[in-house]
């Protein structure tokens, strides 16, 4: 029988579907208490993200039993920012569209309000809502997908350097 050795994207892709799920619980519980578009509490958010990705680095190592290299923690944290952020970009561009869109009307509200309390001049503002209205969903769910892996591999790095664990010769020696 092949003794296979374990599969980063396995585990990455599991991590990001309990990420997703549990951002969806997060962005139903803030819509549900009214929580405002700039309240700190979002943040949360992100803490899970991070937390998510620390796991599937640690749930790669343990599969390696015990050992990983840096790289191999590195494209398990990856792979991870990657599903969660292709995920995470659909789930918003639905929930947006078609679940809660009075929700993007509140981000929407939010911006003008911004933008007005910037004392920008109206026909910027209106210039931007239009974009905004016409285009803002499209672009949040680009940014998603590209900004989302490029923070997760930030993160990575960052795990991968604290779960890095290489093999020495008194282990390879114990193992054989």
């Amino acid at each position: 029988m092949e003794n296979s050795k374990p599969n980063s994207t396995n585990v990455a892709f599991k991590w990001a579907l309990i990420s997703f799920v549990v951002g969806i619980v997060f962005m139903y519980l803030w819509q549900f208490m009214n929580v405002p578009q700039t309240s700190p509490i979002k943040w949360i958010g992100y803490v899970a993200f991070i937390a998510f990705l620390l796991l599937a680095q640690k749930e790669f190592r343990d599969q390696l039993g015990g050992f990983i290299s840096f790289g191999d923690a590195f494209l398990a944290g990856f792979l991870f920012s990657v599903f969660a952020g292709i995920l995470s970009a659909i789930f918003i561009y639905v929930y947006y569209s078609y679940l809660s869109p009075q929700v993007y009307q509140q981000v929407l509200d939010a911006q003008r309000a911004a933008m007005e309390a910037k004392n920008m001049p109206s026909d910027q503002v209106d210039q931007g809502m239009k974009i905004m209205n016409n285009y803002g969903i499209i672009i949040t769910t680009g940014m998603v997908v590209v900004l989302t892996p490029i923070i997760g591999a930030v993160i990575a790095l960052i795990g991968a350097a604290i779960f890095k664990k290489e093999r020495s010769i008194l282990d390879i020696e114990r193992q054989a």
